[in-house]
């Protein structure tokens, strides 16, 4: 049996991986985190942003290139793909939400997990560099020894390090020039 309500409010609520609950209408599409009731930060991921907020653009078209989907609705590697990827490695920890009946948040699909946005952008890389190893693995030894190698080599806290930096949408706003 429905209930009565104001036309316009939402009572969908979500449960975070920690145990609050928030307002789905709380979330927005420029919010990456969310200050929680229980003390943490978690990131905030919207099917609406670009898998480049945690890779780089010739990544992402690589991985788009390489990678066959077998879903009409998500034909192309993108952002919900990504997170399944973090959700099948850390299950229960990422909440996910169909936020299509709710126009004030403006997205289809949005997760919230208990990291906060930098962890979450390293769980990110690791699970895209283990993706790539798995790939090179089926072909030439070399390659992969060659892969191997240069995977010693990355730091992925220093990756996400400046890879943040570079992409801190707030140090380029339009207004600077005045």
């Amino acid at each position: 049996m429905s209930q009565p309500r104001v036309p316009g409010e939402s009572d969908d609520r979500l449960e975070l991986p920690c145990g609050e609950a928030i307002a789905v209408t709380d979330l927005d599409l420029g919010m990456r985190e969310l200050a929680c009731d229980c003390g943490a930060t978690h990131a905030v991921v919207m099917d609406v942003h670009p898998a480049t907020r945690f890779l780089p653009e010739f990544l992402v078209e690589i991985l788009r290139e390489v990678t066959e989907t077998t879903s009409e609705e998500l034909s192309e590697f993108d952002m919900p793909h990504v997170m399944g990827m973090v959700i099948e490695e850390f299950p229960g920890s990422v909440v996910s939400h169909d936020a299509t009946d709710e126009p004030d948040v403006g997205c289809g699909l949005l997760w919230v997990s208990e990291f906060d946005s930098r962890r979450l952008h390293e769980i990110i890389v690791e699970l895209i560099v283990e993706l790539m190893e798995h790939a090179v693995s089926h072909g030439d030894e070399d390659e992969l020894s060659e892969f191997e190698r240069q995977m010693l080599e990355f730091d992925v806290e220093e990756f996400v390090e400046e890879y943040r930096a570079d992409r801190n949408f707030e140090a380029e706003s339009p207004y600077d020039d005045r």
